[in-house]
């Protein structure tokens, strides 16, 4: 099985740019073997319909975004399948050109998306050319991580932890390979 994390969100507004910060931050803390599947982690930015081919060459697919939901509180996250979607979540309001749930609504539609996994957070701010997350996002990424190693491991993967760097140690490196 090939199963893709895809981290999505606009790194440039704050708490917007958590599912690619995760994700990179994943990818580098730990090392993950499977010898029945392959593992393939994207940062897929803002481009959401742009990322079609890549989400329809998996099997399994894990999308780490900002979402909103009534109710929720700021660093709340949420771990659903897709077809299981509750109600109460939305995915308005954020920073990407397209949202990522109507790329998903449209792969459903044509038959090509796979089965799909949404770990989504509660942003504090959408803050224009801001890479400090808020505390609350970097609390919550520690539920995020528990959510993520067990689903992989559920799946059939092993994994050690080969480096211990932060979200925001991402959100600075990114900022710092950008300017």
């Amino acid at each position: 099985m090939r199963v893709l994390i895809l981290g999505v969100g606009n790194v440039m507004f704050a708490d917007e740019g958590v599912g690619v910060h995760f994700v990179k931050m994943i990818e580098n803390n730990f090392k993950f073997n499977s010898k029945e599947h392959s593992l393939k982690f994207v940062d897929g930015g803002t481009l959401a319909n742009h990322l079609t081919p890549i989400m329809a060459d998996s099997d399994y697919l894990i999308v780490v975004d900002c979402i909103d939901a009534d109710d929720g509180q700021i660093g709340d996250v949420y771990f659903f399948d897709f077809e299981d979607m509750p109600k109460s979540i939305k995915w308005s309001g954020s920073a990407h050109e397209i949202e990522m749930l109507q790329t998903i609504e449209m792969m459903d539609l044509v038959g090509d998306r796979p089965q799909t996994k949404i770990i989504g957070v509660i942003p504090r701010r959408i803050v224009p050319m801001s890479f400090e997350l808020s505390d609350e996002i970097k609390k919550s990424t520690n539920l995020m991580e528990k959510i993520i190693l067990k689903e992989l491991s559920n799946l059939g993967f092993s994994y050690e932890r080969i480096d211990d760097k932060s979200v925001q140690d991402m959100a600075d490196e990114w900022k710092k390979e950008q300017f």
